[in-house]
């Protein structure tokens, strides 16, 4: 459960960060932000996987 909360919090802070860079033009934070809450997607997918095999 820790971890699903963890994985959520990163895709919102990614996504934040995404947020941030295109209000500023800032391209590098923009990609970053992308990169993390992608990152963040691909781990809560794993999750979902996880939780299926133990029922």
């Amino acid at each position: 459960m820790a971890d699903k909360l963890e994985h959520k919090a990163e895709e919102l802070g990614g996504k934040a960060k995404e947020k941030l860079g295109q209000a500023t033009d800032d391209e590098g934070l923009e990609a970053e932000g992308k990169m993390e809450s992608s990152k963040a997607d691909l781990k809560q997918a794993g999750d979902k996987v996880k939780d299926a095999f133990k029922r």
